[in-house]
């Protein structure tokens, strides 16, 4: 973080970061402690990569915290606002959200906790014969890449099965949730009670097929939507795909570019439609442009893989930037402001 750098241009990860880093090696660990293995490593990277921190700028950023908590009505009293609104600040609405549903519905287990922390090839193993309810439950409880790296280590004529689950997830009951604790139970240590959770649901099916490998999300799309048409297309809908990175503003377009190779861009722009190719040509210089269109236009035929391979790169790209606040998404699934 460069010298006299402002804090309204941080992120909300850059400003968590630097509150860690002035909490003390106990408290800063305490913290982490309440959070994911996503979180932990998005905060744990900013905090390493801080240097020539200003004493104005951590200054600035205790002020802001200490102004949002006197800002919040008495501890205990609104105090789950209190605890959403810094949530979101510091990790985005879609991680947060995980946290608060651990924190203040009592959804967190010894076991499911674990799962988030290890390899997708191990989750797959440890649930792969047990009921597909049952794993679509713990699928809903992983961060989506993860959750999708696991249904690619899973048998393929259960995946369709597997979202079909997730979702029509309508919560989950405490039943369920204790079953589920007592076969993690057989595998880690430690039990506790458990109580009723929001998981799954048909957001949560689409956004965990937007990050598996596009010939699987094919497979698993066309079973779902032979078994039903309605919900596939209810779970289509709400997919974020490369088209829909038109909707994104000039500015975030102009960021995103500044992320991916020119080699990866070129195939993604081969599937594209003429309007996208527009959207990206408008955002780039004149001359970086023009040799862009020539070198689209003496590239040879290439495979529809590679240019879902890399449009899916591009996603990935564009997803991470948009949780870590830097550009904002819209297009399908996305929320509608007026």
């Amino acid at each position: 973080m460069a010298e006299g750098q402002r804090t309204s241009k941080l992120s909300g990860t850059d400003r968590a970061a630097v509150l860690l880093l002035t909490l003390g090696e106990e408290n800063a660990a305490e913290v982490l402690r309440h959070m994911g293995p996503k979180e932990v490593q998005k905060v744990g990277s900013a905090m390493a990569n801080m240097s020539n921190v200003g004493r104005d700028q951590v200054t600035e950023v205790l002020e802001q915290f200490s102004q949002s908590v006197q800002e919040q009505t008495a501890l205990g009293v609104g105090s789950e606002d209190y605890i959403r609104t810094v949530m979101v600040e510091a990790l985005g609405e879609d991680k947060a959200k995980g946290l608060m549903d651990r924190i203040l519905l009592g959804s967190s287990t010894k076991g499911l906790e674990a799962l988030k922390w290890m390899d997708a090839r191990a989750v797959a193993e440890l649930i792969r014969l047990e009921h597909p309810q049952i794993q679509a439950i713990v699928l809903s409880y992983l961060d989506n890449d993860h959750a999708a790296a696991v249904i690619g280590f899973l048998p393929e004529r259960t995946r369709h099965d597997i979202l079909l689950r997730i979702a029509t997830l309508d919560g989950v009951q405490p039943a369920a949730l204790q079953e589920l604790d007592e076969i993690l139970e057989r595998q880690f240590t430690g039990n506790q009670n458990v109580q009723a959770s929001t998981v799954g649901g048909i957001k949560a099916a689409a956004d965990i097929l937007n990050f598996v490998d596009s010939s699987i999300e094919a497979e698993v799309m066309e079973a779902i939507k032979d078994i039903d048409g309605e919900l596939g297309q209810k779970i289509q809908d709400l997919m974020f795909v490369f088209d829909n990175l038109i909707d994104v503003d000039d500015r975030g377009i102009q960021a995103l570019l500044r992320e991916i190779s020119s080699d990866t861009l070129i195939l993604a722009l081969k599937g594209a439609d003429e309007a996208m190719k527009e959207k990206i040509f408008s955002n780039m210089s004149k001359r970086a442009a023009e040799m862009m269109r020539d070198d689209l236009e003496n590239k040879g035929p290439v495979r529809l893989s590679e240019v879902e391979g890399a449009q899916k790169e591009i996603l990935a790209v564009a997803r991470r930037m948009s949780e870590s606040g830097d550009i904002v998404l819209g297009g399908k699934g996305a929320e509608q402001f007026v």
